[in-house]
């Protein structure tokens, strides 16, 4: 079985099989992140749709050195996600978005660093303050803005900087390699 960059490469050369194994590989770890940002199952199936598109389209820019193809794919699927959930909310004329807690569940997968298992970034996430995590969840997943976050929270603009700072910090020091 071919490893993801290999896919990556096969389907730069215009191999539709391997789009389909890249497909089959990765939309179960690529769906529930969509969802989470976009909570409309259609939405966020259409933006899955768009997301792989878009890679197999793409695929000839893809550097293996740079990036791996999990965070390759997160990276455009969440930026693709909270472009349509900005023009969604334009659309509406600032409807304000779900609770965070009801719309987003620990279980999605975050954007995770190379050599990183995704149950330890999960545990990692989980186990900042809640505030941390809180403003972290709204920034990634939400789509918000730190001023959008301001808002939400009803906290200074320092605090939300400070908390997404730390919250950085702390996850980038929990997984860290010994």
């Amino acid at each position: 079985m071919s490893n993801g960059a290999d896919l990556i490469h096969q389907m730069a050369e215009g191999d539709a099989e391997a789009f389909a194994r890249f497909y089959d590989r990765y939309a179960p770890l690529i769906y529930p992140l969509i969802l989470r940002i976009l909570p409309d199952p259609t939405d966020a199936a259409d933006c899955l749709h768009d997301v792989f598109w878009e890679s197999r389209q793409r695929a000839r820019t893809y550097d293996a050195a740079r990036v791996t193809p999990d965070a390759w794919l997160v990276t455009r699927a969440r930026a693709r996600a909270i472009e349509r959930m900005r023009a969604a909310r334009r659309r509406r004329d600032g409807v304000p978005l779900g609770a965070p807690r009801a719309v987003f569940p620990a279980t999605t997968p975050l954007e995770r660093p190379p050599g990183v298992d995704q149950s330890v970034l999960t545990r990692a996430f989980e186990r900042l303050p809640d505030p941390q995590r809180e403003a972290l969840e709204l920034a990634y997943y939400g789509g918000l803005t730190q001023t959008e976050i301001t808002a939400r929270l009803k906290q200074p603009l320092g605090t939300v900087k400070t908390r997404l700072r730390l919250a950085l910090d702390r996850l980038r020091e929990m997984v860290k390699p010994a």
